[in-house]
């Protein structure tokens, strides 16, 4: 195609120009991102005022120029000015082609330009445009002008893409976590949650975020684990002089402003909790239950980021970027919580919680230029996230239990629970990429990539105490008081929790360039996750419940103290329990215990693949491609609510042929038409297969090892999955885009959270029938609505939208679990039908000031949470629209200024049980604040 553009341009020079005049074409090359085309650099002819700008092939021209000698300068922001001597000849074309790349001696703001390709939006709709898959892409440039602070936030910008409000589950083409895989520079990342498969994209901030992309159509170098899409985080680079950013920032959560905060004992204000060496017995014996005063709601941030480059010759450099940033946040929500399985069984109608975050990241990249054909790369990540949370149930002594025993309210009201919870993930992420090019004769690249994680996630002490009778709390009469509510012992607990993941990950891809036409590529890759996971609970038995009154429901520690415990008969106010003794002998009361829950999952894939690149003409490019995929999965458990026959262990062990083919047809030079086809598959999650019930304070939900072979082994252990894709693009101008896209999977046997029918209503996960299919259209457009000059816009307006249609059958299932449906089809869990992404961003210039404010917007239609089984509803996360406003104002030339505000609409985040046969009930709402912030960022 660019040997036709340029031959174009000589004949079109030629026919033109009259004898007694000549022109100059050419093309640019950047050396600095594998010689690729170099668009929007600009071109001026010395001494005069006359100039032009490469086109996005890299290609430009100067026409009818008289006959002599010129001095051309070309010039891109962040590169080496290049200045090169032309002869035109009267009828002759005379032909510069030139190399550029960065100037490591004449570079000021090197921050910016040096990234510039790779970060903005011209740079990836350039990358989107020529890349032979369907995929979209938002860099770092696009993520500061909406104010976007994570990676998860960031995706949620993209056409067909929606994020839960108040959390960090991410939705893709409708689908949801399990149908996902999420990469960082390509190699895997691990997860930090035990009820997720991908890691939480809010741990990764944008100051270590390059670009985000998302591919929706496969092609073979994925894992086969891959239907709605594979989402991967290019972390930054950094090529240039030295250079230091320190930023900070303040801000506040409307409904956490004045509010008193409580957190709990024993977590840091930077997320970290000071007593992993302690034995958890120790722990519930020494250590204090009730939440502690907390500091003033004021959310705080800052960062600090630098980096260099030294040049050893002229082909040889090491660069390197680090990054170090910490975040905190308040939140204040009040709300109400309903348990409602069969029946309602808790209902908090008053719910107040108190929330503290935080998140620090540091990161460091080393890029080794060796010379102009081999590079290699080290990056290394660090992510501490926690989540601080207290907080109190039936707030005004309307709380309900269907199983309260005491309450003497006519109408059973009074209960009411505290709950303490601390979370804390640590991610390590350890990664070596290297990239090898022979001559261009020879014509192949090689790249390999080896990968190492680690996490760490654990709920240490997690603190949940109820009582019956909570309005004599209120009534300030010290002769009644609440009292314990203790049907069983773990009514009232302290619950520990930790997860280990170790895993390894690998990649090796031969591309060769037989000739301009035809290219093919040949890879392994590989991973290897192993996962331990352990909780332990201790109960508190009250001896003598009606006999101990709750003087104040906010001082347990006078009542659940060390000096109480029941050690001899007739003394003290309470016993410890644990499930899992350590010997029966010394039985299960007042001693330390063993875990009560054990799980070890392990995953292995080895993969091969091949590709080939296949341009017929100068239109067609055809991808077709193959994986072979051999993958085992094992998972040994011992946990407690299991039938007792189970035998404790599931494995799989299955081979993967993956068939994929990819079309690119260009309609002109500025828009394509592409055309995919994929079989790939789903493949449990530990979680989902791992029987473990977690108890939240209104839900329940574990795994079902069924997943892997059903009951008898015999059944499916993976879903196959056919996606067809078909997408229009046109690329009006360097930033400007429209795009319509349609597409359809099916899935066989599909998984999805099922809320069963009984009287505990524990969420699991099901192959809940043989068939599911989804179809969808989808639509972009960026647009510049008015020019502010020839390369700024002054109002550009950005939108994206989704529909989606999905269907599957239902059929009752009969094994370790058991769950039947009284309906035969429903839509898959976690669909939204609709789904809107807006901007709307102003960017005037008074002088030298030059401020730009933005307007963000999106919407979701309601979904499935769980799907109901029996007679009963699914529970459905209810629609949410929300509001942001980004104003960023540049002080100076190294002063920045960003004032933000998000979720200004405040609405409400609902969850419904729907057909409980007294109608919808409510059983979750609450409105979590506008957040209001302002930072400022110092460049050096």
């Amino acid at each position: 195609m660019r040997n036709l553009q340029i031959i174009l341009i000589l004949l079109t020079s030629a026919i033109t120009f009259a004898q007694n005049t000549g022109s100059i074409v050419g093309k640019l090359t950047d050396k600095e991102y594998n010689n690729e085309p170099l668009p929007f650099a600009n071109i001026l002819i010395k001494g005069t005022t006359t100039g032009t700008t490469s086109d996005i092939d890299g290609l430009y021209q100067f026409t009818e120029l008289d006959p002599g000698s010129y001095t051309l300068v070309f010039s891109f922001v962040g590169y080496e000015t290049i200045e090169i001597k032309a002869e035109v000849v009267p009828g002759k074309v005379t032909t510069i082609n030139v190399p550029m790349a960065a100037s490591a001696a004449s570079l000021d703001e090197v921050v910016i330009t040096t990234t510039t390709r790779k970060e903005s939006e011209a740079a990836l709709l350039l990358d989107q445009k020529k890349a032979v898959e369907i995929k979209q892409s938002i860099g770092a440039i696009e993520l500061s002008r909406k104010g976007v602070g994570d990676a998860a936030a960031a995706v949620s910008k993209i056409s067909g893409i929606s994020k839960q409000e108040s959390s960090s589950d991410v939705y893709v083409r409708g689908l949801g976590d399990r149908y996902q895989n999420t990469t960082m520079n390509g190699l895997s990342l691990p997860s930090t949650d035990v009820n997720k498969k991908n890691i939480d994209l809010d741990l990764f901030s944008t100051d270590i975020i390059e670009n985000i992309s998302v591919s929706k159509a496969y092609t073979p170098n994925f894992y086969g684990d891959f239907a709605a899409g594979n989402v991967n985080i290019n972390s930054k680079e950094y090529n240039g002089n030295g250079f230091l950013n320190i930023a900070i920032g303040s801000g506040v959560n409307s409904n956490a402003a004045g509010e008193t905060f409580v957190r709990n004992d024993g977590a840091s204000f930077f997320g970290y909790y000071n007593r992993y060496n302690n034995n958890p017995f120790a722990v519930v014996l020494s250590h204090t239950v009730d939440p502690q005063q907390g500091e003033s709601p004021v959310n705080l941030n800052g960062s600090i980021s630098g980096g260099y480059s030294f040049d050893f010759d002229d082909d040889t450099r090491l660069s390197f970027f680090a990054t170090l940033g910490f975040s905190n946040g308040f939140e204040y929500r009040e709300g109400i919580a309903r348990d409602f399985t069969n029946v309602l069984k808790v209902d908090y109608p008053n719910v107040e919680e108190y929330s503290y975050s935080t998140n620090t990241t540091g990161m460091l990249n080393l890029d080794f230029k060796i010379d102009d054909q081999n590079s290699l790369k080290y990056s290394s990540l660090f992510i501490n996230s926690s989540n601080d949370e207290v907080g109190y149930f039936g707030t005004k002594g309307r709380g309900f239990n269907r199983d309260d025993i005491a309450s003497v309210d006519p109408n059973g009201f009074g209960y009411f629970t505290i709950n303490g919870r601390f979370n804390q993930d640590m991610v390590f992420v350890n990664q070596l990429l290297g990239t090898h090019r022979s001559s261009d004769e020879d014509g192949i690249k090689i790249t390999w990539g080896f990968g190492y994680n680690k996490v760490l996630s654990d709920e240490p002490d997690r603190k949940r105490f109820s009582f019956e009778n909570y309005q004599f709390a209120l009534d300030n009469d010290p002769n009644t008081n609440p009292i314990f509510y203790t049907n069983i012992p773990f009514d009232n607990q302290r619950f520990f929790q930790t997860i280990e993941d170790n895993e390894y990950s690998s990649f090796l891809n031969f591309n060769k360039e037989v000739s301009e036409n035809f290219k093919f590529n040949i890879g392994y890759n590989g991973r290897r996750k192993k996962r331990i996971f352990n909780s332990i609970r201790y109960g508190y038995e009250i001896i003598d419940r009606d006999n101990t009154p709750v003087l104040n429901v906010n001082n347990l520690n006078s009542l659940l103290n060390v000096n109480n415990l029941s050690l001899e008969p007739g003394q003290g106010l309470f016993n410890t329990i644990v499930l899992n003794p350590i010997s029966n002998e010394i039985g299960n009361t007042n001693v330390p215990g063993l875990p009560e829950n054990t799980y070890n999952g392990l995953l292995t894939i080895n993969a091969g693949y091949a590709n080939a690149e296949i341009n017929l003409g100068e239109k067609w490019l055809l991808v077709p491609g193959v994986r072979f995929e051999h993958f085992e999965q094992e998972i040994e458990y011992d946990v407690i609510n299991i039938p007792p026959n189970d035998p404790g262990v599931r494995s799989v062990s299955e081979t993967l042929i993956l068939p994929s083919f990819n079309v690119k047809y260009a309609l002109n030079e500025d828009s394509n038409l592409r055309f995919s086809f994929s079989k790939t598959a789903s493949i449990p999650e530990f979680k989902e297969v791992a029987p473990f019930v977690y108890e939240d304070v209104t839900l329940r939900y574990g795994g079902n090892p069924d997943l892997l072979g059903g009951p008898d082994g015999n059944g499916p252990t993976y879903s196959e999955i056919y996606n067809f894709d078909l997408k229009y693009e046109w690329f009006v101008s360097a930033d400007e885009i429209l795009s319509v896209a349609a597409f359809a999977k099916r899935i066989e046997n599909p998984v999805n959270r099922v809320v069963a029918a009984d009287a505990t209503g524990t969420q699991r996960y099901f192959r809940t029938g043989d068939n599911a299919e989804a179809f969808g259209l989808e639509v972009e457009l960026r647009k510049n609505l008015l020019q502010r000059d020839e390369e700024n816009a002054l109002l550009s307006f950005g939108f994206n939208g989704s529909y989606l249609f999905t269907e599957q059958d239902l059929k009752d299932i009969s094994g370790t679990f058991t769950t039947s449906f009284d309906r035969s089809t429903e839509e898959l869990e976690g669909a939204s039908k609709w789904v809107f992404n807006a901007d709307l961003s102003y960017k005037p210039k008074f002088g030298n000031y030059e401020p730009r404010l933005t307007l963000v917007s999106s919407y979701f239609s309601d979904r499935i949470y769980s799907i109901g089984s029996g007679q009963l509803g699914n529970i459905v996360e209810k629609s949410v629209t929300a509001l942001n406003f980004v104003w960023n104002s540049p002080i100076s030339e190294k002063l920045d200024l960003t004032v933000s505000a998000s979720n200004l609409l405040n609405p409400d985040i609902s969850f419904v049980r729907e057909d409980t046969g007294s109608g919808d009930i409510t059983i979750s709402e609450f409105k979590a604040g506008v957040n209001m912030g302002l930072s400022l960022k110092y460049k050096f």
